[in-house]
């Protein structure tokens, strides 16, 4: 069994589907970190199979509304003294901006860099997202972040 110390005062991000982690690390800019970080893959959950987990002994700054767009299932424990403070539950944001790149070449944001990259959320039980500027659907979870 793996052991990882606990965290005096962090952030813990729970259930996150299995080898998304990495991904999530690396958004945060985690590889660079110099606190103590943890990721933690393919631990085993009743309720998912397998997740990941991040460990993170400091508080950041996080835009939970990306994390929601990446995994709708991930849970946030704040950890102040050892023990959970705060959990925060997320979702599937009603719009992200700038957290996903169109693939349609045809739009606007293909030829005009300084052009916000904006997604609607238009059918939540597919995760589906649309393109402000040229309808693409995009799908949450799916693909690279920015």
């Amino acid at each position: 069994m793996l052991n990882v110390d606990t965290i005096k005062n962090g952030l813990v991000i729970d259930h996150i589907r299995a080898g998304c982690g990495h991904r999530i690390f690396t958004w945060l800019g985690l590889d660079k970190a110099d606190f103590c970080v943890a990721l933690i893959m393919n631990v085993p959950s009743n309720t998912l199979g397998r997740k990941d987990i991040i460990k993170i002994d400091n508080i950041i700054d996080i835009d939970y509304s990306v994390l929601g767009f990446i995994d709708p299932n991930i849970t946030v424990n704040i950890v102040m003294d050892e023990h959970i403070a705060k959990k925060i539950t997320l979702s599937l944001p009603e719009k992200v901006e700038n957290v996903i790149r169109c693939r349609n070449p045809r739009c606007i944001t293909s030829t005009e860099p300084y052009i916000r990259h904006v997604f609607r959320l238009v059918d939540r039980k597919r995760a589906e997202y649309r393109c402000e500027y040229c309808d693409e659907l995009y799908r949450a979870g799916v693909g690279e972040i920015l």
